[in-house]
């Protein structure tokens, strides 16, 4: 997920579906035009504020964490090899991608993965029952808070997996865990290959045990960043962050007569012919009859491209890498291909930045597209051009990764660039705003998602490995230029 690219710009939009999104700078404007649209910044919840806790007991820095609009606040939840956990360990390092369930009175349980990969200090351990490949660090923690974000208790619940990143949702109630790598068996200690999928049930340590560490191998075997899961067919949709070349989005359909449910992709990986269950799919783009080779071609927020589908020849890359199975005139392609998120009958997702350096058509520092899958079409809804001063306060926010859409309206994004980190918000209109700042380091803000009443936002910063909940008075956000 991390980068060391630079990727500071603008933010423009059009109109969305149901969610209300009528993104700035669409209007007459030509959608394959070069240039960006310029930023229109709203006040949102109003100007940050600079931590006021000081000095933290988890945190000795008199910086504080947070920036935050003023009348929110800001729990810490759990720091990397500080916090001890029910099982006898720490808290795992590098917190990234997250998805957060309904608790006990009003409560939530966090399933929060770690993007750990062989030489972070603190690795997810080994657990009986637990443990894909006992040569690999990565996993999950899921953590129980109560109704105020005050941290209750926290345990293992996938472990021996490799760089889990981002993942998702299922309308089951489980989370989808994803490995962000093509490593395999003897690569870094590995006695298995790795870029696998695997289903996280919240509930309990117990209901993972002898569940969590099987591979959904139908999935495909690459490089994973975030699934969305369309809850009326089960189609699940999932971004690759890869490059050399540069990543697909994918699809897989699941085989007639699947039903869902929680342990059903688990049974179907395990039943005779589970490998190449149901058909993986690469997209590709069109505008009319002329074929789009890769996303960055569009530079206007509005574009919108017609979708076919093309099956993916060798789905477990046993010799060659899924991406590489396709030629550029088959699929398309996107750098940097990130978060997800289902709503409004179809999903969000992200690529995070392109450089022309890396293949890619044009340069810009992040798109947020939406595939509706009743068009078959992707439309461009957000775009922010490249800046060169990604250490300026400002409106120049850039990078979007994990993407997490709003109870109260719009998206919230969290950035992976150089210099200042945010999470940004996007109103339903189209303007941005600044959420919060990390005042601690300029480490990534990491899998943003609500609670199941909204009043609290759970958020990673990755390094040092802060796992935090954010409450105030959300509302929706104002849309004006002034506040």
């Amino acid at each position: 997920m991390s980068s060391s690219v630079s990727r500071r710009g603008f933010l423009g939009g059009t109109a969305a579906t149901g969610l209300g999104f009528v993104f700035a700078g669409a209007g007459s404007l030509d959608p394959f035009s070069r240039a960006a649209a310029a930023t229109r910044p709203s006040a949102g919840y109003g100007a940050l504020v600079p931590d006021p806790k000081g000095v933290l007991a988890l945190v000795p820095d008199p910086k504080g964490v947070l920036a935050l609009p003023e009348g929110f606040s800001y729990t810490m939840i759990a720091q990397s090899g500080v916090t001890m956990t029910d099982d006898g360990g720490t808290h795992p390092s590098d917190p990234d991608g997250m998805g957060v369930f309904a608790g006990l009175a009003g409560g939530s349980i966090i399933v929060t993965n770690h993007e750990n990969s062989g030489r972070e200090a603190h690795p997810v351990p080994v657990a009986d029952g637990l443990t894909y490949d006992i040569g690999a660090i990565g996993g999950t923690s899921t953590i129980t808070v109560d109704a105020n974000g005050t941290r209750i208790g926290q345990y293992t619940s996938l472990a021996g997996t490799d760089n889990n990143c981002a993942g998702g949702f299922t309308p089951w109630g489980t989370w989808l865990s994803c490995e962000e790598t093509e490593s395999r068996v003897g690569s870094a200690g590995n006695t298995k290959n790795h870029g696998y999928v695997f289903e996280v049930d919240p509930s309990s340590r117990e209901a993972n045990v002898g569940k969590s560490f099987v591979p959904l191998k139908f999935m495909g075997r690459y490089s994973h960043e975030a699934v969305a899961i369309d809850p009326s067919t089960s189609a699940v949709y999932l971004t690759e962050d890869a490059s050399n070349p540069n990543g697909l989005y994918l699809r897989w359909t699941p085989p007639s007569g699947f039903m869902p449910g929680k342990d059903a992709l688990r049974q179907l990986a395990q039943s005779e012919g589970g490998d190449i269950a149901g058909a993986l799919q690469a997209m590709s783009c069109y505008r009319g009859s002329t074929h789009v080779a890769d996303l960055a071609e569009a530079t206007r927020p509005g574009t919108r491209y017609t979708v076919r589908w093309k099956g993916v020849p060798d789905r477990d890359a046993a010799t060659t890498s899924v991406r590489r199975q396709f030629s550029d005139e088959q699929i398309t392609r996107s750098r940097k291909l990130e978060g997800q998120w289902w709503a409004d009958g179809g999903a969000f997702f992200v690529s995070s930045f392109a450089r022309t350096t890396d293949g890619s058509a044009n340069e810009h520092d992040g798109q947020v597209w939406f595939y509706d899958p009743a068009s078959e079409s992707i439309t461009l809804k957000t775009i922010f051009g490249v800046n060169a001063n990604p250490d300026v306060e400002g409106n120049n926010f850039d990078g979007p990764d994990n993407i997490t859409v709003a109870p109260q309206g719009g998206l919230i994004l969290a950035e992976d660039g150089n210099g200042i980190s945010h999470l940004v918000g996007v109103t339903a209109e189209g303007k941005s705003y600044p959420l919060a700042r990390n005042d601690f380091n300029d480490s990534e803000f990491c899998g943003p998602a609500f609670s199941a009443d909204g009043k609290t936002l759970f958020v990673n910063i990755q390094s040092p490995g802060f796992t935090l909940a954010v409450t105030g008075p959300w509302g929706r956000p104002s849309n004006s230029s002034t506040r």
